[in-house]
């Protein structure tokens, strides 16, 4: 859901359901910030060394070009609020590594 946007950035608030995950993903044109604000997930980075679990409060910031992907591992739906920021903004910025719905 489109929460609010302008020129140059958009906030959006995204749910992922319970054992499911973005596409493993970069984006070529906008960095994002993400900010849990229910349930938990396990959150993937290309630079990190292993995956970070999140909670709600937990927060971070994905620079552009940097794979990434969140897993939903509670009983709950996972729910962020992402701030995006870039020179474009449309979906078709999203290139998916791999997809577990077969977009990739």
């Amino acid at each position: 859901i489109v929460l609010d946007e302008g020129p140059g950035w958009k906030v959006k608030k995204i749910q992922v359901n319970p054992g499911l995950r973005f596409s493993y993903q970069v984006h070529k044109q906008r960095e994002e910030y993400w900010l849990i604000i229910e349930g938990e997930g396990d959150l993937t980075l290309a630079q990190a060394f292993k995956d970070r679990h999140m909670v709600p409060g937990d927060a971070t910031f994905i620079f552009r070009e940097t794979a990434h992907r969140i897993k939903c591992t509670s009983e709950t739906p996972l729910v962020l609020i992402e701030i995006q920021r870039g020179d474009y903004l449309g979906e078709d910025d999203i290139v998916r590594l791999a997809d577990d719905f077969g977009r990739a």
